[in-house]
């Protein structure tokens, strides 16, 4: 590779809907099929077997579920959370994927990356709350969000269709993994 090829951007994916139809695993799978050239996209998976963080069992060995989840994001150039907005903010299993990969404390496998929220919920915000909540989660936890990259995604304008055959969300999805994997670049 010469000083002017970069290397390919990989970008883990974080899905904070753990229903396997869900819009939001939609959205995850949209972000992968459209991600720009030269860089991969891959979505964490099985984020439920992860434990509550807690830090009497943050210590070897390390839970095996939460061990692949901080592998995962330390191997990442950047990471994108797909979030539902449950509550008015961010789901647990979200909160909790920032908190193991925020520790150990200014060394997490979060701290220095580029990071991008997309929000798909029924509310007409299009998960507006949970984006503003994720990103300054994922801020105080060391990520450098890249708020040019964030994206309310109403379910309700997709109707019945799926999230693939919307070209206005498609689109929006890829000029958001498009902003993440530059700021990999920058």
């Amino acid at each position: 590779m010469t000083s002017t090829q970069q290397r390919p951007a990989d970008i883990a994916v974080l899905v904070g809907s753990l229903r396997s139809g869900s819009v939001n695993r939609q959205v995850a799978q949209v972000a992968a099929e459209h991600a720009p050239a030269g860089a991969t996209v891959r979505i964490v998976e099985d984020l439920r077997a992860v434990p509550f963080y807690d830090e009497d069992i943050d210590s070897e060995p390390l839970d095996p579920a939460a061990a692949r989840l901080r592998a995962e994001i330390d191997a990442a150039d950047a990471v994108l959370i797909v979030t539902p907005e449950y509550n008015g903010t961010m789901p647990a299993v979200v909160k909790n994927a920032i908190d193991w990969t925020s520790r150990p404390y200014g060394a997490g496998a979060l701290k220095g990356k580029p990071v991008a929220v997309i929000g798909a919920s029924a509310g007409r915000y299009g998960g507006k709350w949970a984006i503003d909540d994720t990103q300054r989660s994922v801020g105080v936890a060391g990520g450098v969000v890249v708020e040019e990259a964030a994206v309310p995604i109403a379910a309700a304008s997709l109707g019945d269709a799926p999230v693939a055959e919307v070209s206005e969300v498609t689109d929006r999805v890829r000029a958001a993994i498009t902003a993440l994997a530059a700021a990999v670049a920058a």
